[in-house]
């Protein structure tokens, strides 16, 4: 995957998540539990595209491969502190 189709990746995650978000902010009741376990696995999916591209970016600063980088697992990805 190239640096292009993640950021296309990213683009539709977040407008996915965007139309939730409005959609519970217009229902005012919340969000159900599909809708928020949609929500979260969206965040999951953004943390993982977001560290692959970082990694790829760095990769190509240090002379490496970014095609070598691959997706880390959501456990991994999401256990870094901020």
């Amino acid at each position: 995957m190239d640096d292009k189709t993640i950021l296309s990746r990213i683009s539709e995650l977040v407008d996915e998540e965007h139309r939730l978000r409005s959609d519970a902010q217009q229902h005012e009741a919340g969000t159900d539990d599909e809708a928020r376990e949609r929500l979260r696995a969206l965040e999951e999916s953004l943390d993982q595209c977001w560290d692959l591209l970082r990694r790829r970016r760095a990769a190509r600063q240090a002379h490496g491969d970014p095609d070598a980088q691959g997706e880390r697992p959501v456990p991994e990805v999401e256990r870094y502190l901020q």
